[in-house]
């Protein structure tokens, strides 16, 4: 491990909104379950997740754009965390927070209707059939999020991959979810606006590769 990331494991330890919880087997429910609003955010506006937030650019440009939200941004790799969580330090963004996670233990750490809104930006796609399962919108993990979401609560995948793409579009006909907005090239898109254009560190890549960046908004109700 380098100098670098461990500099930034350190500080992680000290920044009030970043969440570090032990690894526990079996896994057993955080006590901030059910009590984000009431014990880190001390109000009770909407919670908004990014999935696999990376750097947090998401996370904290929404915060910026919406304050009368509250957003929280989750992945396991705290060196990538890290930019995110001082960044919203740095601009008192106390609305925001930052919770080292696996996703697939977000229901050990949400409770049922706790959650507002989820984005997933560009993810993993797991290509490979057997690793279906993987994908942060496999039937195993959509069973995740409902669990946790409001009703009528939306689902957001960006994503450069078109195969992840057509796969979501095919699992939220297959369970008569409601689709709001789908398209195989956002930027040649009349819905593109201020939220969509966002982009990620692994967006910009992507796009200055050439790929065209996939965009679909979806409830489970």
């Amino acid at each position: 491990m380098t100098k670098h990331k461990l500099e930034r494991f350190a500080e992680n330890e000290t920044f009030r909104n970043v969440f570090q919880p032990v690894i526990s087997y079996p896994p057993v429910d955080d006590e901030m379950k059910g009590n984000w609003n009431k014990n880190y955010f001390k109000n009770d506006r909407p919670v908004i997740l990014e999935l696999g937030c990376g750097r947090g650019e998401y996370t904290v440009n929404l915060a910026e754009m919406y304050p009368q939200n509250n957003y929280i941004g989750i992945d396991y790799k705290g060196a990538r965390l890290w930019r995110g969580a001082k960044t919203a330090i740095e601009n008192n963004m106390d609305h925001v927070a930052f919770l080292r996670l696996q996703i697939q233990r977000v229901g050990n750490f949400f409770s049922p209707g706790e959650v507002s809104e989820i984005w997933i930006t560009f993810p993993d796609p797991q290509p490979r059939q057997s690793r279906e399962h993987k994908r942060l919108t496999s039937p195993e993990f959509i069973g995740r999020y409902r669990n946790i979401l409001k009703k009528n609560g939306t689902i957001h995948l960006k994503t450069d991959n078109a195969g992840l793409y057509e796969y979501t579009l095919g699992i939220i006909k297959e369970n008569n979810f409601s689709l709001m907005t789908s398209t195989n090239d956002l930027y040649q898109s009349p819905v593109l606006n201020e939220v969509l254009a966002i982009q990620t560190t692994y967006e910009k890549i992507f796009l200055a590769q050439g790929s065209k960046i996939c965009y679909i908004q979806f409830c489970l109700s």
